[in-house]
């Protein structure tokens, strides 16, 4: 008997939406259950991505170029965006995957690189057993309504506000 995936969203302003769905993939690895996440906006070797990949059942792929999109993405960004919404779905058609996590996909439909609309396609392709999981602020109204369960961070009090950087193994 195959298990029912649901749609969860993390979104909003605070920190924690990369670190809950990275979260929920360790514990499916630990389940024995496979992963597939898909980074977009990144690139590099950030602590997550060294533990993660520790996992034979944790797939990881950046679809970003390893700098901070503003404005106007360039048309590497769209390509890269582009490249990476197609694994996603090539990855959701080919049902392999227990759980999917496409991570900073709000992020990226804000950025333009690809639409709300292929996003909610995306949502309409998985399977039924398929967990999927969409991180990044600004998850727009049509993808929270589409969505099972949704969860915003809320940016109380950081002290990235006092110039305190992202530090290794804590916020990268």
């Amino acid at each position: 008997m195959k298990r029912r995936g649901y749609i969860q969203i993390y979104t909003g302003d605070g920190k924690g939406k990369t670190t809950a769905s990275f979260g929920l993939a360790l514990r499916a690895a630990g389940a024995g259950l496979k992963v597939y996440i898909g980074q977009f906006l990144k690139k590099g070797d950030y602590s997550e991505i060294k533990a993660l990949s520790k996992f034979d059942n944790i797939t990881i792929e950046q679809y970003g170029l390893g700098r901070f999109v503003k404005g106007r993405p360039s048309e590497k960004d769209m390509d890269a965006g582009t490249a990476g919404y197609l694994k996603l779905c090539e990855i959701l058609k080919q049902n392999r995957h227990d759980v999917v996590i496409a991570e900073e996909a709000n992020v990226a439909v804000m950025c333009n690189l690809f639409t709300e609309k292929e996003l909610l396609a995306l949502m309409d392709m998985k399977s039924e057993n398929v967990e999927l999981i969409i991180t990044g602020r600004n998850a727009s109204q049509s993808v929270i309504d589409r969505a099972d369960l949704v969860t915003e961070m809320t940016d109380i009090k950081h002290y990235y506000k006092q110039g305190v950087m992202a530090r290794v193994g804590i916020e990268k």
